[in-house]
């Protein structure tokens, strides 16, 4: 409580960090909604893998056009259907997870809206890559020249706003061929397979300095404390209800119908 003090007292925001290894991603995301929607701290989740490889979709994705279903049903990947929107994407032990939860008024000039929050994050993550790859935010997305290493996706709450982020540092080239060319694909991309315009982070900078560079980032704007996941005190799981969800297994077959 005395850090929360001091930094108030210089006008610096207060931000908890949350360094996880392997926790499954739908997990990481029930903690993000409840953080979202009942702390009023402002968080920064940082997850390095996930412990098997999942999909995860947006809040409004639909299924039967995003996923090739019937190998995903061979395969027994499951499909997780996430509170925020955004696109869609396969992760797994190669995927880096960081997430930021905000108050509205914890960062100057950024306004609880998707452009604004975008622009700020591109700007923090420039600092982060800065003087190791081409670095850029393009149509919500961050890029290394003109490939995709990371996904963005975000909620936007009456007080409150997350951001969060699935890079890429490493991926299979075989759980791509579960992603289908999505109708609504940013313009860049143009009409490339997922092979052809994503690239891996770790031919770039190492992992660990990745996460290094992130949290030193963070301190510019933020005082950063550290605490473990155990102290986070927020309703369990048991009495939160989450829009997260995993997908049924009779979901995913009905979508398998409609490709058929």
């Amino acid at each position: 409580m005395a850090m929360a003090g001091k930094a108030r007292e210089a006008g610096v925001p207060l931000m908890k960090l949350v360094r996880l290894r392997g926790l499954p991603i739908l997990q990481q995301l029930h903690l993000e909604e409840r953080l979202l929607r009942t702390s009023s701290d402002n968080w920064c989740l940082i997850n390095d893998g996930t412990s098997s490889a999942a999909i995860v979709m947006g809040l409004s994705g639909k299924l039967s056009e995003l996923i090739e279903v019937k190998p995903v049903l061979r395969d027994h990947i499951p499909i997780i259907r996430r509170f925020t929107g955004g696109g869609t994407v396969v992760v797994d032990h190669g995927t880096i997870f960081v997430t930021l939860i905000c108050n509205k008024d914890a960062v100057p000039h950024v306004q609880p809206f998707p452009r604004s929050i975008m622009s700020w994050s591109g700007q923090l993550y420039s600092e982060v890559f800065e003087g190791h790859a081409d670095f850029r935010l393009r149509e919500n997305d961050y890029v290394f020249g003109d490939r995709k290493f990371g996904g963005n996706a975000q909620s936007i709450t009456k007080h409150r706003w997350v951001h969060h982020t699935s890079f890429l540092w490493d991926y299979e080239g075989k759980n791509m061929a579960y992603l289908k060319l999505p109708a609504k694909a940013p313009k860049y991309r143009l009409t490339r397979d997922h092979m052809d315009f994503v690239c891996r982070m770790k031919e770039y900078l190492p992992r660990s300095e990745f996460i290094e560079r992130t949290i030193k980032a963070i301190e510019t704007q933020f005082s950063v404390k550290s605490i473990s996941m155990e102290s986070i005190d927020v309703p369990s799981v048991s009495e939160y209800v989450h829009t997260t969800r995993l997908l049924t297994e009779q979901e995913i077959r009905e979508a398998c119908t409609l490709q058929s």
